[in-house]
């Protein structure tokens, strides 16, 4: 009989309340390891909510999670984009990825700063302090740090925002590396359409529950029917 790997992450009656308010109402979720899935619903829906909860951002108010088959998260094996960058203003581009470098465990095969820089286009501006960088370029430094981890659980905050055409196809491509790779994938979006053409499976929230799972290939029309 073949054994099969636990999934990448459990959510069993996930909740949690901000004061009076319940951003999310015991949600469960199973994320197969490997598996890619799109995250959407209306804006304040609970997305950004479960996404920091799986990130260990936040600690729920109730229910369990499950990491690998474990309750106990290892935090190198998972990788977040958020809202909030957490970028160091005063620093250049290239010494931002550095320190960050210097604060990881060895890894062989792991991209030098210089070249994840590269992969975001940003190469040209990796001298330039990151207060001078526009909404755009902080997200594609962002994602540079998000590769620099190489993490094995990667959950992505609405990937898109504030990119152009160029970041948003950069943002298409690094989804498609992921698959490749075999990592496991969330990513909250408003960009249905487009993630779910790079995803597996897809999850729709509205007030703090899911409301709709089920194959990618049938967010679009989930989104479009929200009763």
């Amino acid at each position: 009989m073949t054994t099969l790997p636990p999934p990448a992450v459990v959510a069993t009656g996930l909740s949690r309340r901000h004061g009076a308010f319940w951003a999310l109402r015991g949600v469960d979720l199973s994320l197969a390891k490997g598996s890619s899935t799109i995250l959407f619903g209306s804006n304040g829906a609970g997305k950004t909510t479960l996404i920091r909860l799986l990130a260990t951002a936040m600690r729920p108010t109730s229910g369990s999670l499950a990491w690998f088959g474990s309750a106990e998260p290892d935090r190198l094996r998972i990788a977040m984009l958020s809202h909030q960058d957490g970028h160091y203003d005063d620093l250049a581009a290239l010494e931002h990825l550095e320190l960050a470098a210097a604060l990881l465990p060895a890894r062989p095969g792991r991209p030098s700063p210089a070249d994840l820089l590269a992969r975001v286009g940003l190469a040209t501006r990796s001298s330039s302090l990151v207060r001078t960088f526009s909404a755009g370029m902080r997200k594609r430094l962002a994602f540079a740090r998000l590769l620099q981890k190489q993490a094995d659980l990667v959950l992505l905050d609405e990937p898109y925002s504030a990119l152009d055409p160029q970041g948003a196809a950069l943002v298409d491509s690094l989804l498609d590396e992921f698959r490749r790779e075999g990592r496991t994938v969330l990513t909250s979006t408003h960009q249905v359409e487009r993630a779910a053409a790079r995803a597996e499976y897809a999850v729709r929230l509205d007030g703090g529950r899911v409301r709709w799972a089920g194959p990618a290939s049938d967010a679009t029309s989930s989104a479009a029917d929200p009763g």
